[in-house]
């Protein structure tokens, strides 16, 4: 089962500036440990210490928002996922 993951361009650095890449995963959470696994450097931009999102990490799943409980939402073939970085300042 394929599901399509479109990178924030500040991502893109961890995978040879690829946009998108291809996953296989039965949850967003399966999902994203399969493209740590493609992409081990992208593990410390994603999830903290324990091994939850950081913060900043905002998830999609097929354009809405997957909070709460984004890792555990499940997926199916053709979904896409976006990750994105929520931005604050003054």
């Amino acid at each position: 089962m394929s599901v399509l993951i479109y990178l924030h361009k500040s991502h893109r650095q961890y995978t040879n500036g690829l946009k998108t890449v291809d996953v296989e995963g039965r949850t967003v959470g399966a999902c994203l440990d399969n493209l740590v696994q493609q992409f081990p450097d992208l593990k410390k931009e994603l999830f903290d210490k324990k091994g939850k999102l950081k913060n900043i990490i905002e998830i999609y799943l097929n354009m809405t928002s997957a909070f709460p409980d984004e890792l555990a939402k499940p997926t199916k073939a053709g979904d896409e996922i976006h990750i994105t970085i929520l931005l604050a300042g003054g």
